[in-house]
């Protein structure tokens, strides 16, 4: 339950704080005082957009802050603990902070959270309705969600579970749709891979082979010439025709120098050098005579060589720069081949697996269907129950649930219960509310059979149903029975006070008759000096709660016709207030 809000710089309101308490607490004042600032204060608690533009003029920023009684709120304390936060006293302060740069910050229990994080702990707390619930009331989605909400666990969970199949089932979907529309680009990629490797496989390259070609097809190119240039430094390294040769002159040197080494040392060095010189030559020489020996002119050998180096060509130019990137290549093209070839083993997996989903979407679509149109009949029957109390005494709500029949070619159909439905995330089922207004009357969709007045009494209806199944410690209407009047206003404060006897109630209004209920009168008050507009909030004891609905009655705030009258609403609302003193 929320104790306490206090409000700073929001808007008209330049400082003010709000008492709450169990029961039912109703906030009046002038057109443009600043009542809705309660509502937006709220919304700003429960982690709601924050507008730059609700921060009072000239101020830094807005604050909000909310005392919170933790009591038996199930798993609160812990979600604060959890996110930093402290409880004390068995009370937890909630905070936002709104920027007037636009920047905004949250608190919860005095740690400073993000925003979503308020969201999460304070949003169960707190049940906020104004007038676009109403028209949000008019969209199938929110009265889907109302049926769910009211149909408790036993419709919720099914829809959970077929919301998480659904999802599952659209991914399988894609990926399938996918792979099926890439499947002949995938076959064109294999049948080029499988001509790229039999190519290489063809040709069967050996690492290096390119390199060693080349160079033995130089060798061959100039074989002539080598041969020539062979047999030329052998003749002069050592003549077979009696000429001179260098292997003779160098013997002919050292025999100089052996006749005098006796003489003198560097001599007899010099003759042993040009000895080494001539065992050099007459290796070298040896090795000459053999190259020139094995120098190859088979110019059918050059023919295959250069064949060979075509074919190696051919690779490199379509598959790496080298042999060693071709053989590269053919290992990646392998493994990528592999995988391409299992495209139809993948598309038949996705096919059954999707098929598969189907059936077991259908059945649990079956059961969700089967829980809703049950839980409609409840809520139809609550809600009518509820409008009788709220001056329709005719009034009937029926709660449809629909399901749509599609061919077994819909990709969004489901099997269920032996016929083929169009399905979607929340199931096979169109829910739409109902009303007749009167006796004898067709029930019609609530936008074309409700008119204001009426639609805030269905909504209040339903809101009074749903807090059945699932209770919110506070409500909070924010003039939800605009277009209501008369005896219909009355019977709404009745069963607000009624509702506030389990839950904390919290409402803006501008009729005289609600606000009669209420076990706690707030009025907002605007005052002005000329420069500056400020509202305060103020709890009205029982003199000022005639004064107050008197000029709700009347205009008049001392008007004896007035004071009269609104003396008679509180003693009429006295019996059915929540709180009875």
């Amino acid at each position: 339950m929320i104790e306490e809000i206090r409000i700073s710089s929001l808007g008209v309101i330049d400082s003010s704080s709000l008492e709450l308490g169990p029961g039912l607490t109703v906030v009046t004042g002038e057109t443009g005082a600043g009542k809705t600032m309660v509502v937006t204060a709220l919304g700003l608690l429960l982690g709601g957009r924050a507008d730059s533009g609700s921060v009072r003029s000239g101020a830094r920023q807005a604050r909000v802050e909310g005392v919170v009684a933790v009591g038996s709120l199930p798993g609160f304390a812990a979600a604060v603990d959890a996110a930093g936060g402290e409880v004390e006293d068995d009370r937890v302060v909630l905070a936002r902070n709104v920027a007037a740069e636009g920047r905004s910050r949250a608190y919860v229990g005095g740690a400073s959270v993000p925003v979503a994080t308020l969201t999460a702990i304070a949003q169960p707390l707190v049940a906020v309705h104004g007038q676009s619930d109403q028209h949000r009331l008019l969209q199938p989605r929110t009265q889907r969600e109302a049926l769910d909400r009211f149909g408790g666990p036993p419709v919720q969970d099914l829809a959970a579970e077929h919301g998480a199949g659904w999802s599952r089932l659209q991914q399988v979907e894609r990926e399938l749709e996918e792979t099926v529309a890439s499947a002949r680009e995938r076959a064109r990629e294999a049948d080029l891979l499988r001509f790229g490797l039999a190519e290489v496989e063809a040709v069967s390259p050996e690492p290096g082979e390119d390199v060693s070609l080349a160079a033995e097809e130089s060798r061959l190119g100039n074989s002539d010439t080598l041969l020539t240039a062979a047999e030329q430094a052998r003749e002069a390294l050592s003549s077979e025709n009696g000429g001179p040769d260098a292997m003779a002159a160098v013997a002919a040197g050292r025999g100089a120098l052996e006749q005098v080494r006796v003489h003198d040392r560097e001599a007899a060095d010099l003759a042993d050098r040009l000895a080494e010189v001539s065992y050099l030559l007459s290796d070298v020489a040896a090795d000459v005579a053999s190259y020139a020996s094995r120098v190859d002119v088979d110019p059918s050998r050059l023919a295959a060589v250069s064949e060979r180096r075509a074919a190696l060509t051919a690779l490199t130019r379509k598959y790496g720069e080298t042999v060693e990137e071709v053989l590269a290549w053919t290992e990646q093209a392998s493994r990528r081949l592999l995988d391409l070839d299992g495209t139809d083993e993948r598309i038949d997996a996705l096919r059954d697996e999707r098929d598969a989903l189907r059936d077991e979407l259908g059945d649990v679509a079956g059961r969700l269907s089967a829980a809703r149109s049950a839980a409609a009949l409840r809520l139809g029957a609550t809600v009518t129950t509820e409008l009788g109390g709220l001056a329709m005494p005719h009034a009937r709500l029926e709660v449809a649930v629909r399901r749509t029949p599609t061919g077994a070619d819909d990709p969004a159909g489901l099997p269920v219960d032996d016929e083929h439905l169009h399905a979607g995330a929340h199931g096979v089922d169109d829910v739409e509310l109902l009303l007749a207004a009167n006796t004898g009357s067709e029930p019609r969709p609530l936008h074309k059979g409700a008119s204001g007045g009426e639609l805030s009494r269905v909504m209040l209806a339903v809101e009074v149903a749903l807090a059945g199944t699932s209770p919110v410690p506070t409500f909070v209407f924010d003039e939800v029975d605009a277009g209501v009047g008369g005896t219909a206003a009355v019977e709404i404060g009745r069963r607000l006070a009624a509702l506030a006897r389990s839950s904390q109630v919290v409402v803006v209004t501008h009729l005289p008759q609600v606000a009669a209920y209420a076990d706690r009168h707030v009025v907002v008050r605007k005052s002005s000096d000329g420069t500056v507009t400020s509202s305060g909030l103020t709890l009205l004891d029982e003199t000022g709660r005639e004064r107050e609905l008197s000029r709700m009655l009347a205009g008049l705030t001392e008007s004896d016709t007035g004071l009269a009258h609104a003396r008679e609403l509180l003693e009429v609302a006295q019996p059915a207030r929540a709180l009875q003193p």
